[in-house]
């Protein structure tokens, strides 16, 4: 029995570090330059990460999996655009957060935006009902027409 328990532990751990090791940029061009080097897409997180539900929902279902994770490293360079009520930020990001919400037109949260390994708008979508698998599913989509 301690060995199951012990077991099932380590396996939570494992299963956590993976997702966990997800890296959100929230300087663009820094992401873009990366994206191109590496031939991945970027993909820029519109939320309000402490208090919009939806966004809440999609990190929980989709963003903190291991199958996300997977497929991100592969594919995506990650860029948090947040709009937090009570999570502390400099002038210099919330000003830079802002012109990119102006850019691409995002009127609600979540809002995903997708751009190309040169910076252009390719796709978007928002919260996808399914988890994982879902939300990949429309991210690939999305690569197959850029």
């Amino acid at each position: 029995m301690k060995k199951i328990a012990v077991g099932l532990v380590a396996a939570l751990i494992l299963f956590k570090a993976g997702a966990e090791e997800l890296q959100w940029m929230t300087d663009l061009p820094k992401a873009q330059a990366q994206a191109k080097a590496e031939k991945k897409l970027v993909l820029l997180d519109f939320t309000g990460s402490d208090w919009c539900g939806w966004c809440i929902k999609l990190n929980k279902e989709v963003f903190s999996k291991p199958e996300f994770a997977e497929y991100a490293k592969k594919n995506l360079v990650l860029v948090e655009v947040d709009f937090p009520n009570k999570k502390k930020q400099t002038e210099e990001l919330k000003k830079t957060n802002e012109a990119l919400q102006q850019k691409y037109k995002v009127e609600g949260y979540p809002t995903i935006v997708v751009l190309n390994s040169e910076g252009k708008h390719v796709g978007d979508t928002g919260y996808v009902e399914g988890g994982p698998k879902a939300f990949i599913a429309e991210l690939e989509k999305i690569r197959k027409k850029a």
